[in-house]
Parts: C-alpha cells; sequence; structure tokens
C-alpha cells in the first residue's frame, strides 16, 4: 500500500510530464529575509509599546495620587520584574524609532535594492542594541 504523502508529492509540470514535487521550506532550511523579520517585529514592537505605556501611565498616575501609592510603583519598577519590564519596554521603543526612520527613508523612494534594504536592516539591529546599551549605562549610572 502507498503512502498517501508519496501521492501528493507527484505533479505534472508545464509539458504534462509526471515530475516529483519539491517538499515545502522546512524551518531549518528556509531563512526569513532580514526585511521580513523586521518587519513583523515593527508591528511587536508597536504592539509591545501599547502595552509598555500602560506601566508608564500607572507610573505617571502614581506619582500625582500620594506618596505611598508612588512608593509601591517605585519598588515594583525597581523589582528584577519591573526592571525586565523596563529594559523590554525600552528595547521596543528604541527598535520602533529606528525601524521607524528605515520607513520614512523608504516612504522617500531611497533603498528598496536588495544589498540596501539587508545592510540598513543590519544597522536597524546595531543601532538598537547600541543605543539601548547606552540608555540603560547611562540610566543605572544616574539611579
Amino acid at each position: 500500500m502507498r503512502d498517501v504523502r508519496e501521492a501528493l508529492m507527484i505533479a505534472r509540470n508545464s509539458e504534462g510530464k509526471l515530475v516529483r514535487r519539491p517538499l515545502s521550506p522546512h524551518i531549518q532550511v528556509y531563512r526569513w529575509p532580514i526585511s521580513m523579520a523586521l518587519s513583523i517585529l515593527h508591528r511587536a514592537s508597536g504592539v509591545a509599546l501599547g502595552v509598555g505605556t500602560l506601566l508608564l501611565t500607572w507610573w505617571l498616575v502614581a506619582a500625582v495620587s500620594s506618596d505611598d501609592v508612588f512608593e509601591q510603583a517605585q519598588w515594583f519598577m525597581g523589582s528584577p520584574i519591573g526592571l525586565l519590564l523596563l529594559f523590554g519596554w525600552s528595547v521596543a521603543l528604541i527598535f520602533h524609532f529606528f525601524s521607524g526612520i528605515r520607513h520614512l527613508v523608504w516612504d522617500a523612494g531611497i533603498g528598496f535594492d536588495a544589498p540596501t534594504y539587508s545592510t540598513s536592516g543590519w544597522g536597524v539591529l546595531i543601532a538598537t542594541g547600541v543605543c539601548t546599551v547606552l540608555v540603560w549605562v547611562v540610566g543605572l549610572m544616574t539611579w
């Protein structure tokens, strides 16, 4: 008895001859182009910014509420979970900023050839990393 999957591998080419179809790209073989990955990350960072803004709003409301409420908010922000959330929010903010600049350049019609969009994509990632580290080093030194 033949395996059904084997039957699904058979197809006809444009000349009508039977041929074996290739397998679908597998996760270990297929690599996402940098622009596709960054486009998805740009959208995800936008969602993360929305969620992170709720944290910022809570902190600001606590600041105008009372000293006790603000102390609780400050304690949470200084806790390991709070610092992790702040770090993630800052990465999302900085990445979204640089990725947005990249999109603005594209809106001007510049940088659509393959080497340029690949280079600008890596530039966004490098700039995000460098600026995030800089912000956190300065922030922790002044804390």
